[in-house]
């Protein structure tokens, strides 16, 4: 019992370490770097352009491939692309991603 307690322990211990944490962003920020998503998306309507509506996006269970809307699934989505949607993954630096998420929580 005691070992496995170590080894639980120690793993534990090691993926807090491997695990970054989280970067808060700053939403003022991230309404700038929506600027290159809102020839696509609207934030503040409805509105569906060549992409879906990002207005009230957090609020919202799931998104169209049926994920839960959260930072995990949604920086997914920036970061692959899909569709027509290009992919981000190198495009936007990590404090711009966290920064854009950030705003996005506030539409």
């Amino acid at each position: 019992m005691t070992k496995r307690i170590l080894v639980v322990s120690a793993l534990g211990l090691m993926l807090a370490g491997l695990l970054p944490a989280q970067k808060k962003g700053d939403a003022a920020k991230g309404k700038e770097v929506f600027d290159q998503c809102g020839v696509c998306h609207s934030a503040t309507t409805d509105e569906k352009k060549m992409g879906p509506s990002l207005k009230g996006l957090f609020k919202k269970a799931k998104l169209a491939n049926g994920q839960p809307v959260n930072d995990a699934s949604v920086t997914a989505m920036v970061n692959k692309g899909k569709g027509t949607m290009p992919a981000f993954a190198d495009v936007l630096s990590a404090d711009e991603k966290a920064d854009l998420l950030a705003y996005l929580k506030t539409i």
